[in-house]
């Protein structure tokens, strides 16, 4: 089994400590990749499209973003944890999502992704876990994940985990281990289920690729598609 962590943030607070507390039950039996942000990936998109009109390949952040885009392609499970900013994810997971906008399913989503599991951790002192999660989740939907389980903790306490309270940290404690026992049960030879609202958007995106790819046959995104059968029957989701 194979896990990549992407961690929002150097700082080792309250996010990496329950993020820590997960990955211990996978320790002994996975092998577990981790990239923190920004030092892995310190560029900010700049918005040139090269990544979308000519290649990913040809994005001035390649030495990055492609080493952590091969290791997100070959995990079985995707682990993105980031303490919420004012209300938000960190501007450094923010800027390496944008520069991976090539995976989306209206351009270029791997297959890879349509049979991967994710986990997003997060936490904030008041109520901006969730919409924290939200910003994360959106592009890891897009890029063709079903399967995507939010930690979302609620301090309403201290900001540092050892000045946490005793009951609070007991608390974190056990609901990241409920939730590592959970994932650590299942087992990851087998695919998790494409979901509707997936299967949905890869549809729209079909008619989107197969008009363009009409009227143009050279366009990247379409010939893409057209490539992997995708304008036909086939579906990345099955063998």
């Amino acid at each position: 089994m194979k896990i990549t962590v992407i961690n929002g943030t150097e700082k080792h607070g309250v996010t990496y400590r329950l993020k820590e507390i997960f990955l211990e039950r996978f320790r002994e039996k996975a092998e577990i990749t981790e990239f923190y942000l920004p030092k892995d990936c310190p560029s900010f998109c700049s918005g040139c499209v090269n990544c979308i009109l000519r290649s990913e390949h040809r994005c001035k952040d390649i030495a990055y973003t492609q080493k952590i885009a091969a290791a997100l392609l070959e995990s079985d499970l995707i682990v993105m944890a980031s303490p919420a900013y004012v209300m938000h994810t960190t501007g450094s997971m923010k800027a390496l999502l944008d520069h991976f906008a090539y995976l989306w399913m209206p351009h270029r989503p791997a297959p890879e992704m349509f049979t991967k599991r994710a986990v997003i951790i997060t936490q904030c002192l008041g109520a901006g876990a969730k919409s924290a999660a939200k910003d994360i989740k959106h592009s890891l939907s897009w890029w063709g994940i079903s399967n995507i389980t939010v930690f979302a903790g609620k301090l309403m306490g201290d900001i540092v985990w050892e000045q946490l309270a005793d009951k609070k940290r007991s608390e974190l404690t056990k609901k990241m281990n409920r939730l590592s026992g959970q994932l650590s049960c299942i087992h990851y030879e087998k695919p998790p289920r494409v979901n509707a609202i997936t299967r949905i958007k890869f549809l729209f995106c079909r008619m989107m690729q197969k008009s363009l790819h009409k009227n143009d046959p050279e366009y990247l995104d379409g010939k893409y598609w057209a490539e992997r059968g995708w304008l036909g029957k086939i579906r990345p989701w099955r063998a």
